[in-house]
């Protein structure tokens, strides 16, 4: 199967997709973006029985308002805008099963889901292993659209921290053909997930 090249796909990113109402873009965003949402609601001390549905919440927070989600901002981001709606999804979870009855809208309810403890604050060193995972699941999206000799030199080169002129002599080619590989994988990945990925 010949590799495929960036112009011959579709130029929207993954994101834009799915502010168009792709399916399979929005099934592609939360098959990503999903364990680590739910990490983040063990962080919070979901009960584990929990977990899925407030990720489920959180998932229909989000496709409520990707319209309005914007990198305006210097640090704006995909998964920073993400965690802000687990984090009030969170909050909305305990606040409802406190035994107490959901204040109606206001200011004055808002500061008191405001007060609540933000368990989300700093991202913790195992969030780090859930990131290289959710990075793992984001390039095995566009593994079928290489050739294997592109795809083992851009994972040699870049997972593997292969240096490229090491590679170029083990496999018999030039430094700036293994560096022309690894960017032919990395062009398709930004293209693909665009604003997604950090």
């Amino acid at each position: 199967m010949p590799e495929s090249q960036p112009e011959q796909l579709t130029s929207l990113s993954l994101l834009a997709r799915a502010r168009a109402n792709d399916r399979d873009a929005w099934a592609r965003l939360t098959s990503l973006y999903r364990p680590l949402v739910a990490f983040w609601c063990r962080r919070a001390h979901c009960p584990a029985e929990e977990v899925e549905d407030v990720t489920q919440e959180v998932f229909a927070a989000a496709a409520a308002g990707l319209a309005a989600f914007r990198r305006d901002r210097p640090g704006d981001s995909f998964r920073g805008w993400l965690r802000g709606i687990t984090r009030n999804q969170v909050l909305l979870y305990f606040r409802r099963n406190q035994g107490r009855t959901l204040p109606v809208g206001g200011s004055v309810a808002m500061g008191r889901l405001q007060d609540l403890p933000d368990t989300l604050t700093d991202p913790a060193e195992d969030e780090a292993v859930e990131m290289s995972q959710l990075y793992r699941r984001a390039v095995g999206l566009v593994r079928g659209e290489f050739q294997p000799y592109t795809w083992d030199i851009f994972w040699r080169v870049v997972i593997d921290g292969c240096s490229p002129t090491t590679l170029a002599k083990e496999l018999g080619t030039t430094p700036a053909a293994v560096r022309q590989a690894k960017s032919r994988v990395l062009r398709r990945l930004k293209q693909e997930m665009g604003e997604v990925l950090e």
